[in-house]
């Protein structure tokens, strides 16, 4: 009985050790299990955001969770889209059963 308690404790501790720091953007829509398909801001004041003429992308993804690759940094987005002054920021994710996992960084400004 202490082994299985013991276990069960390891369990718990291991899951909150793996899911923490996840998803850390200030609005995190509902995502599903089989299928996901989302656009969320980044900002975190979209009161002083502003929509720039120019937008720029920056994407990382990964491969069952094993492997993942990219650069999705707003510097990266922002020189992608020619932008040197930023006025917002969104994201994108996709999922299909956590086989594919795209994450895409949106800029907005001038």
């Amino acid at each position: 009985m202490i082994k299985q308690v013991g276990a069960f404790l390891a369990t718990v501790a291991a899951v909150a050790v793996l899911t923490t720091g996840c998803y850390q953007a200030p609005v995190m829509p509902p995502v599903g299990w089989v299928y996901s398909e989302f656009t969320a801001p980044l900002d975190y004041d979209q009161e002083t955001s502003l929509v720039g003429e120019r937008a720029g992308r920056a994407s990382s993804m990964s491969i069952l969770g094993l492997v993942a690759l990219g650069d999705c940094s707003i510097n990266t987005a922002a020189r992608q889209g020619g932008i040197t002054t930023l006025h917002g920021a969104d994201y994108e994710f996709f999922n299909v059963l956590g086989v594919y996992q795209k994450f895409t960084v949106v800029v907005r400004g001038e």
